[in-house]
Order: structure tokens, then sequence, then C-alpha cells
């Protein structure tokens, strides 16, 4: 992403909390929650922010974050439960999954499913798309709800508290800059070298049948 696309998602950010207070904070984190790249990361500081300058209130702008995150995640399961599993058995081949990968994802989330939305919550990126496999594979959504407000809280009053501690210099203090700088590119390197490996081992089962 460039420093021009990063300046105007932070100035995107900055207006419509500013203007919009809690909802705002509110329909932010839930486009971000439905696969929207609006990231918690500068959401959730400048919010702890105006919680330095007496605006906000902590516990209410990790509350909100929380209620915000639930709205989008369902939104993202409802298009994973509904549309999902049908485009997936039609298409694919094209995207190199198969029913078995399906049946896999399934039974992932029904054994692993709450620590994945658990600790995907306080992942970049992760966050942003996890909902939408989970409802995929029609994981428990009473589970799925009760793990993702956990999950949210813990990471969206982290980051909130951190931009208020940071205080006026929230924004320009290079440390905080570069901390999440390195989080997100660790995230990121890991999501790439996972998808690498994801569409080598696919189509590498995928050639085989043609070729016997």
């Amino acid at each position: 992403m460039s420093e021009k696309v990063v300046a105007l998602v932070f100035q995107f950010v900055v207006h419509v909390i500013s203007v919009g207070g809690y909802a705002g904070i509110i329909g932010l984190i839930t486009l971000n929650s439905c696969g929207v790249p609006i990231p918690s990361e500068v959401i959730l500081p400048f919010s702890g922010y105006l919680v330095y300058l007496g605006r906000f209130n902590l516990l209410l702008v990790a509350a909100t974050g929380a209620v915000g995150c639930n709205i989008g995640s369902a939104i993202a399961y409802w298009i994973g439960a509904r549309g999902g599993r049908p485009l997936v058995e039609r298409y694919g081949d094209w995207v190199l999954m198969s029913r078995h990968d399906l049946d896999r994802m399934t039974r992932f989330f029904e054994k692993y499913g709450s620590i994945a939305i658990l600790v995907g919550r306080m992942l970049p990126v992760v966050q942003t798309f996890v909902a939408f496999p989970a409802g995929i594979a029609r994981m428990a959504r009473l589970r799925f709800h009760i793990y993702t407000t956990v999950g949210s809280l813990i990471w969206y009053f982290c980051l909130a508290w951190a931009g208020m501690k940071l205080g006026q210099k929230w924004h320009t203090d290079p440390r905080f800059e570069e901390a999440f700088h390195r989080f997100h590119l660790a995230v990121e390197v890991a999501i790439l070298a996972a998808f690498v490996w994801f569409v080598w081992t696919h189509w590498k089962n995928r050639v085989r049948p043609e070729e016997a």
C-alpha cells in the first residue's frame, strides 16, 4: 500500500470518528470485519488518542469496536454460509479448492474454530477475513460470536490503550509506527508463504490425474 493510499485511509478514518463519535467507530469496524481493508490499527489508536483528550471512554471504545466487529462478522459469515460452499463446489477448480478442502475446513472449525476465531481477531489482516471461512464451515453461530467478542475486545482495548498512552504523539512517534509496521510485515509474509504452499500443493494434486 503506497504512502498516498495510507494517508487517504488515515484521513478518512480520522474524519469519520471525529464526526461520528462512537457510531463512527462501529461503522468503520463493521466495514473492516466484513472484508473492507480499513485497518483497525488506525481506527482504535486514533480513538485512544481521543480518550487521551477526554472525548471518549476507553472501555466504551473497546466495547463499541466489539459491537461493530460482530455486525461486520455476521455479514461476512452469512455470505460464506449462503454462497461460499456452492461457489467453491461449482468453481473450485478455478481457485484450486475441492469438496475435500471444504470438508476439511468444516472439520477444522468444528474442532479448532474457537481458538482460530479468538486468535484471528488479534492478528492484522487475518481478523478482517476470518469470518468468511467460518461461515463456509458453518461454525456454530453462538460460539462464533462469543469468541469474536472476546478476541476483539482484547485486541481493540490494547490498540486504544496504546493510542491513549502515546497521547499527542501517537501518530508521529516512530516507535509506534515501526512496531506495527514490523508486526504487519511478519503476518503478511506468513500469509504469503501459506498461500504459495497452498497453491503449489493443490496444483500438484490437480494435475496428477491428467498425467495418469
